[in-house]
């Protein structure tokens, strides 16, 4: 299967931006612009396992949790919805919340729905650029405004809400009580370096999210066995002679494809099906190619750090 440049489908969402970003356009209708999704470009191809989203906030999300593959399957869904963020942009002050803050109960959840609490018991954190967090499916979570991330999902939409801001949409309290982990989350072991170009952010048994950065100028090859979703962030680079600029995302399974990075270098985020990571995902190319496609000129985005991890 030959590499494929992703459609992005801007997604309007009440709690998106009205103003553009190097992530999205201002719409003509003036809708806020909440997710930009990328999606498969052949019309009638397989659909993927996994759906990957750059996330751009404006104002909070809903309070709420994902169900696991049984409870989702109870409910005639094909899966649940275990995903992971990656920051890439945060205000000073955007938070997210991952699960509550102590040990709770389903009725105390309960009572702090109906009262109008639930953000208390919840553990706020601060958000920082590079930033990676895992939410398994059942973890109450929330993300605050003032935040640009990169989410790699189970392809799932079965969102509960327990609590939305009074912006009138349909809430899901006992689904969500009913799937909830009322136990508080704990912190993952750092992103671990597989090498000089490889961080890796998640190995979960449904997808491994990895962050490459790529010197200029340099010549790759991809090993792509299983379904693999690149974008990138900042860069430029190309996959089998097509370009790819900050923003753009390829999709590939079961191919093996030449990368060679643009002038000002390459980081792109990289999200494939689970359990383990691909050990042979990346290597230097066989030889050095003499002359190069042009590379598009873009402003940087903000450096990434090391980055933590949290469940």
């Amino acid at each position: 299967m030959a590499v494929e440049r992703a459609n992005r489908i801007s997604v309007p969402k009440p709690w998106g931006l009205t103003t553009a970003s190097q992530w999205a356009a201002i719409e003509a209708s003036g809708a806020a612009i909440g997710e930009i999704w990328y999606d498969r470009p052949t019309v009638g191809a397989e659909e993927s396992k996994l759906l990957l989203k750059v996330i751009l906030t404006g104002a909070p999300l809903s309070i709420q949790v994902h169900p696991d593959d049984k409870y989702a399957s109870v409910m005639g869904l094909a899966n649940g919805k275990t995903e992971a963020w990656h920051v890439l942009a945060a205000t000073l002050d955007a938070r997210i919340a991952l699960g509550p803050l102590q040990e709770t109960t389903i009725e105390e959840l309960r009572q702090a729905v109906t009262d109008g609490r639930l953000s208390d018991l919840l553990y706020w954190q601060t958000a920082h650029v590079g930033d990676t967090v895992l939410v398994p499916a059942g973890t109450i979570h929330a993300i605050g405004a003032g935040l640009v991330i990169a989410e790699i999902q189970q392809r799932s939409d079965a969102t509960f809400r327990l609590s939305d801001h009074g912006r009138g949409r349909e809430l899901h309290i006992e689904d969500a009580l009913a799937v909830a982990n009322t136990l508080p989350t704990h912190a993952l072991p750092a992103a671990r370096q597989i090498n000089e170009q490889r961080l890796l952010l998640i190995e979960s048994p449904h997808f491994v999210f990895e962050r490459l950065e790529l010197a200029s100028d340099t010549d790759w090859r991809l090993d792509i066995q299983r379904e693999t979703w690149l974008l990138v962030i900042d860069g430029s680079a190309s996959i089998n002679s097509m370009q790819f600029a900050r923003g753009d995302c390829a999709f590939a399974q079961s191919e093996t494809a030449t990368l060679m990075v643009g002038h000002s270098g390459l980081t792109a985020l990289v999200a494939y099906m689970g359990p383990d990571y691909a050990s042979r995902l990346l290597r230097p190319s066989d030889h050095r190619l003499t002359e190069r496609p042009p590379s598009p000129k873009m402003a940087p985005i903000s450096s990434f750090q090391a980055g933590k991890v949290f469940q």
